[in-house]
């Protein structure tokens, strides 16, 4: 079985800038070590990624701190984690969770003889982790899922245990390291 890693949004506006948190800081070097344990051609990210016109969305106004608008610094993968992702293995995603991600490991799953493995990472694990973790999971119901607990961060600690709990619920299996 084929071992693919999600790399779930570790943009600069995620870690220290519009939308940042101590635990997001803190798992950089946690991520950072478990993409180098994958051959790189199985490392696959998210970038949440939106326009100029984000507080019109729905998104924007029940969540108004414009972040992640395509073409900024916050918008970018951190430089020393994007230097681990080939460019080309990088979904663009105007929402939480992204169903060509979804599609794209189902074409993947077709492709492997013995199947796929899929892990995830990344953040928010409350939000986007949470919401891809689950889409892949309804697109793959036979495909092992797992999220690595320690190479994830929640908006708030309450809302990342939260947020493994329900990936627990739906037969995510849930892993610390």
């Amino acid at each position: 079985m084929k071992k693919i890693l999600l790399v779930i949004d570790m943009q600069n506006d995620f870690i220290d800038g519009a939308l940042g948190t101590p635990e997001a800081v803190a798992i950089v070097e946690n991520v950072k070590a478990k993409i180098r344990s994958y051959p790189k051609e199985n490392v696959f990210a998210t970038r949440d990624t939106h326009t100029d016109f984000y507080m019109e969305t729905q998104e924007g106004r029940n969540l108004p701190v414009p972040h992640c608008i395509r073409g900024t610094k916050g918008w970018e993968i951190r430089p020393d984690i994007a230097e681990l992702i080939f460019p080309d293995h990088i979904v663009d995603k105007p929402t939480f969770g992204s169903t060509r991600l979804a599609e794209l490991m189902k074409i993947l799953e077709n492709r492997e003889e013995e199947g796929i493995e899929i892990e995830l990472i990344g953040l928010c694990t409350d939000i986007c982790v949470v919401s891809n973790a689950l889409l892949i999971k309804a697109t793959l119901p036979e495909t092992p899922i797992s999220c690595d607990a320690s190479c994830c961060a929640g908006v708030t600690p309450a809302k990342h245990e939260a947020a493994l709990e329900t990936m627990r619920s739906c037969q995510i299996r849930i892993t610390n390291g």
